[in-house]
């Protein structure tokens, strides 16, 4: 089977979490940049990354990359790039999107526009013919300028990969299905912990928790943009995929996973897209504001996205961030992750993080503040697993 070069784009400073994810599937991680890990698979692998990463935003099909300064070396080296090889006589094609940094063209429709009439003429000439009814399958395209290196692929997602289809009424400044998937797994949290959102929204933390613990795919019940292209993947492959996932599911799992919000309504929107996700029956949902937030156990995690900036006004975020140091408190032994773009957080929780880890929520600079607690000790186990550490 053909393999081909794969580029998973993710949050910036998350890199490292997409490169496991992609090594746990047992594909060769090729290069790890800012903001995205290129790595080695076949058609079996597009099908596979699109189903199984949490934390990956798309999946492209990596199809050229040449120098270009000038539009016409744009043009001759999209030119150059063997279409025939990926895109059927009736396909359709287009440039859905060309991002450029720090390089002489900059423009993006410009780019788009010429990479089109290159794609056509190449096209032309390999079908003989002067016209594309582009009546067939989608295969829509992706450019990246940085420094005028061209990186081009093919979108093999569609809809970004955070649209797991769950969630339908969110919060007014949500984090996105990717990015909780990501910092979850930042934590040293699994699903036999307890795990507390007390500031749940539309349930996406809580949810993609439950969904780790019952080791649902994330993209198992969605469709994507290359399931249309029988010329380059086996129609198969994907239903070997689904299969695989289905086989992986354990929804007898017995979690602790709890979504506290202030908003009765959004806390009945969160139980909706639980439901929607299959993962309702693994999460207790309740209105209740972080003051009253308390737990009996000990050695659980607190992870949430507070209120900051345009979310709440200024004066009230001090009382706000010193009844979550206040709650942090009442929690004995817990380990606390909060994301939030407010500087003060650490001076009104009252203490400082032991890590700070900075991320980029789309544009808006972000700072993941990571409080751990202590580890519970140790279960009985035998003196040959001790000896074996």
């Amino acid at each position: 089977m053909k393999t081909y070069e794969l580029i998973a784009p993710c949050h910036f400073g998350l890199e490292a979490v997409l490169k496991k994810e992609i090594y746990d599937l047992g594909y060769e991680i090729l290069k790890v940049e800012d903001g995205r890990v290129t790595f080695e698979g076949d058609g079996e692998a597009v099908c596979r990354a699109n189903i199984f990463l949490r934390t990956s935003e798309r999946v492209l099909l990596k199809t050229g990359q040449f120098h270009a300064e000038t539009f016409e070396e744009l043009f001759q080296g999209i030119r150059s790039i063997p279409w025939e090889d990926y895109i059927p006589e009736d396909g359709k094609f287009w440039a859905a999107k060309a991002s450029s940094i720090k390089s002489k063209l900059f423009s993006p429709s410009d780019i788009q526009s010429v990479v089109k009439k290159a794609m056509v003429e190449r096209l032309k000439q390999k079908y003989h013919t002067e016209w594309f009814p582009e009546t067939g399958a989608e295969y829509p395209l992706r450019l990246f300028l940085m420094k005028d290196e061209v990186t081009v692929a093919i979108d093999t997602s569609g809809d970004s990969l955070h649209k797991r289809g769950y969630r339908t009424l969110v919060s007014k400044a949500p984090v996105t299905e990717t990015l909780a998937a990501a910092l979850l797994l930042l934590t040293p949290w699994k699903g036999d912990r307890i795990l507390v959102d007390p500031f749940c929204g539309s349930g996406t933390f809580p949810i993609e928790a439950a969904m780790m613990a019952a080791n649902i795919a994330p993209g198992m019940n969605r469709r994507f943009t290359a399931q249309t292209w029988t010329n380059l993947i086996e129609p198969e492959l994907w239903q070997e995929s689904v299969e695989e996932a289905n086989d992986l599911i354990n929804r007898e799992v017995a979690t602790d996973i709890q979504g506290y919000d202030i908003d009765g309504e959004i806390i009945r929107a969160a139980r909706d897209n639980a439901r929607r996700a299959g993962v309702d029956h693994l999460i207790h949902f309740q209105q209740r504001p972080v003051r009253e937030l308390s737990h009996p156990k000990k050695y659980g995690f607190l992870i949430a996205n507070p209120p900051y900036g345009e979310r709440m006004k200024e004066e009230v975020l001090p009382a706000l961030y010193k009844e979550i140091g206040q709650a942090m408190n009442r929690l004995d032994c817990w380990s606390a992750y909060l994301l939030t773009g407010y500087e003060d957080a650490e001076r009104y929780i009252g203490k400082k993080a032991d890590r700070n880890r900075k991320i980029y929520n789309g544009m808006l600079k972000t700072y993941f503040y990571q409080f751990q607690g202590p580890k519970p000790p140790r279960r009985n186990r035998s003196h040959r697993e001790e000896v074996s550490e």
